[in-house]
């Protein structure tokens, strides 16, 4: 099943998320063959993060808030607002991504 985690970054992290990102793009990594699809949330300058937007299957919604609790920004305290919900993908996707 599909789950949708939409994390906003507490006021005043940007450095944190720097000095944790090698980390946590190590940790997706790991499970990459289960990503529909993952990145930053910008504001409209398109560079300045302010979140992180994923996309990933899990067998259940405790194995995907199990592999959020291990989550190396989440663990860094980085996160004020985090969301975990179950995702269907009903509409093929067209624009933004590369052709399959």
């Amino acid at each position: 099943m599909l789950f949708a985690f939409v994390l906003l970054d507490k006021p005043g992290t940007a450095d944190l998320r720097m000095r944790v990102r090698p980390e946590h793009k190590a940790y997706l990594a790991q499970r990459q063959d289960h990503i529909a699809f993952a990145g930053p949330l910008t504001h409209d300058d398109g560079q300045t993060m302010l979140g992180s937007l994923l996309v990933m299957d899990f067998e259940s919604r405790d194995a995907a808030h199990a592999w959020l609790a291990n989550e190396p920004f989440y663990k860094a305290g980085l996160y004020g607002s985090v969301a975990v919900h179950a995702f269907n993908n009903l509409w093929p996707q067209k624009a933004g991504f590369p052709a399959a």
